[in-house]
């Protein structure tokens, strides 16, 4: 079923943009939602004509987004956790302790935004990217340094 997005969705697209999902998808969460309408023609010639404000919109976001990014890049945070022997970890740091410890120093972070790929489990310093829009991920340190 082709319907037309009415805001961004990450899995989809961008806003304006025409798209062909599940008509499940479509008829019980996209149109329901809000998120999107059916690629008719009247909503097409709609779409065409509210262009200039979707794409004003999208230089906003890209804007807040490079300004986040410009926030974010070069923030180093530490996070202390339990060891056992040989600088492994008892548990292991996720993105939520990471989104915690953002928090603390008043950035905050979506937990779906940090993409970590697998649970951190030893000491040591780790570069994690943080994705604030499609292609702006910056670079944060995250420090893991053993419990005192």
């Amino acid at each position: 079923m082709k319907v037309i997005l009415k805001e961004t969705i990450e899995s989809l697209g961008i806003i304006g943009s025409e798209t062909d999902v599940k008509s499940g998808y479509a008829r019980n969460y996209l149109i329901p939602q809000g998120k999107a309408v059916l690629a008719t023609r009247e909503n097409r010639k709609k779409m065409e004509q509210e262009r200039a404000k979707i794409e004003l919109q999208l230089a906003k976001e890209r804007k807040i987004a490079e300004e986040m990014a410009a926030r974010l890049q070069g923030v180093s945070i530490e996070i202390k956790a339990k060891v056992a022997d040989e600088d492994r970890l008892y548990g292991s740091v996720t993105v939520r302790d990471i989104a915690e410890a953002l928090e603390q120093k008043g950035i905050e972070v979506e937990k779906r935004a940090i993409l970590l790929a697998d649970p951190i489990k030893t000491l040591g310093t780790f570069q994690v990217p943080v994705r604030v829009y499609r292609d702006v991920e910056p670079e944060i340190t995250v420090e893991v340094i053993p419990e005192s």
